[in-house]
């Protein structure tokens, strides 16, 4: 598969360095230059996708090199970007951090190499000079094929300081600097401390973004880091061949199947999928909901705050991650939809419900200033907000038993993310089964979780369709069977 579009991976050195405000700037500064920009980001992060997508105007994807696998990156990649002049992809964590501390794989740089794209990394300058240089070049040397093309100092000093950067990069005959952002200079974003502050319009505004590409302008060589998207990188062998086929073979063989021979099936009268999104619902892959409408699905969204019922003639209910805690007042003073969610789960009609749709599910949720909610009461258990992140990472799940997704010992794979945590057993003689087998990265034991009873399935697990080819047309047969 040829990828034709021009194309820039922003990498950091580490974390913090500043590259989502780079990125949402340069974003930025490209669409008022009039230029359709497509926004990528590196990872399983559902808040960064949120800030690209609305500078950009068009839907953020995410590109995970360990839930999914080279061929799903390329093909989403030309999907996305068929009526694009230019895409963007903003990295994860530094260039190469990932789900492995030996190998590419999950990190950005294993994108990079999927890609055949040129790679911008921006790099914390504050008291270095000739050691940035000396960062860079470890950096482009590190891993045979995965280079920099050039660079983006971030919190800089003055314009003495930018002059010996260039010299010293020239000096080490590495990648250029294509710009100096003085320190202090970017407008800070809203306090992202892992997702909980929502990105939305009431948190970012056509002011921020505009400030964010104003510095853009004023302090970095925009057109030519237009002219370096469009460069081709593909003539590198190690690219192309060597390196991103290496990458790909040291984990597929963990993999149920390639998300490539995915079987797409459509079925008779269309299925009629209701989606919850809303302030308090928004965590989603953007190509997982596209995959349920590009298996003849109709996804029809929904609010649990503003609606009082849910559509008509649903055949199933997905009810995604976000923040109901911050809305837990709302979501449990509408009781027309709660009523109206209890109603369709006891029907025998599909429910599916990740992290916040889980909570949403639930018989309570407990804030941190310790008012309780009471929620749908779907699932027998109850939740309670924690000061300490309780899951941050990926997970590899194996079916104990048959499921929404399909026969016992479908594996498949997803990701982590919770303040949150269950306040109460699961009743014994309540019916529900745990038929997940969760082992995460972290190499914590692994878990029993995966609350399930008929066709109503919840879990903490944000689940990457692509990551099993087989996963879509399960769930949607589920969905058809109450026809």
């Amino acid at each position: 598969m040829t990828i034709a579009c021009p194309r820039l991976v922003i990498a950091g050195s580490g974390s913090g360095v500043g590259k989502t405000s780079l990125t949402v700037g340069l974003v930025r500064c490209l669409v008022r230059r009039g230029l359709r920009v497509q926004t990528f980001k590196v990872g399983p992060d559902f808040l960064d996708p949120t800030y690209l997508a609305l500078a950009s105007g068009r839907p953020c994807y995410n590109l995970d090199g360990w839930m999914t696998s080279r061929e799903y990156v390329r093909g989403l990649f030309a999907r996305a970007t068929a009526d694009a002049d230019i895409a963007l992809v903003e990295g994860v964590m530094g260039m190469f951090d990932g789900a492995s501390p030996s190998t590419l794989e999950g990190s950005t740089a294993e994108i990079a190499a999927w890609l055949d794209a040129p790679v911008l990394l921006v790099v914390d300058a504050r008291g270095a000079a000739r050691s940035l240089a000396a960062t860079v070049k470890g950096f482009s040397q590190f891993e045979p094929g995965v280079g920099v093309a050039g660079v983006i100092a971030n919190r800089g000093g003055s314009s003495r300081h930018r002059a010996w950067l260039v010299e010293s990069l020239a000096a080490a005959a590495t990648a250029p600097l294509f710009g100096m952002t003085p320190n202090g200079s970017l407008p800070t974003l809203p306090s992202r401390h892992l997702g909980l502050v929502a990105a939305d319009q009431a948190n970012l505004s056509t002011e921020c973004f505009d400030s964010l590409a104003q510095v853009c302008e004023q302090h970095l060589d925009v057109s030519a880091i237009v002219e370096l998207a469009g460069k081709d990188f593909s003539s590198l062998d190690c690219l192309t061949g060597g390196l991103a086929h290496c990458v790909l073979g040291q984990h597929s063989t963990r993999r149920a199947s390639s998300p490539a021979k995915r079987h797409c099936t459509t079925f008779k009268g269309k299925i009629r999928l209701g989606i919850a999104r809303d302030e308090a619902f928004h965590f989603y892959y953007a190509d997982n909901i596209e995959s349920f409408e590009r298996a003849g699905a109709e996804c029809v969204p929904f609010s649990p705050l503003a609606d009082t019922w849910l559509p008509e003639d649903l055949d199933g209910l997905y009810i995604g991650g976000g923040y109901p805690e911050m809305h837990a007042a709302r979501l449990a003073g509408n009781a027309e939809m709660l009523a109206d969610v209890r109603r369709f789960a006891a029907s025998g009609r599909t429910v599916y419900a990740e992290c916040g749709g889980l909570m949403y599910l639930g018989q309570t949720l407990t804030a941190l200033d310790g008012a309780r909610y009471p929620l749908a009461g779907v699932l027998p258990i109850q939740t309670t907000m924690i000061e300490k992140l309780r899951a941050l990472g990926y997970t590899e799940v194996t079916l104990k038993e048959d499921s929404l997704w399909g026969p016992c010992g479908t594996k498949f794979r997803g990701h982590e993310f919770h303040y949150s945590e269950l306040s109460s057993p699961l009743p014994a003689d309540s019916g529900w089964q745990r038929v997940y087998s969760i082992e995460r990265r972290s190499g914590e034991p692994i878990e029993s979780e995966g609350f399930q009873k008929g066709r109503i399935l919840a879990s903490y697990v944000h689940v990457h369709f692509a990551s099993h080819p087989r996963l879509i047309e399960s769930f949607l047969a589920n969905c058809g069977d109450r026809r």
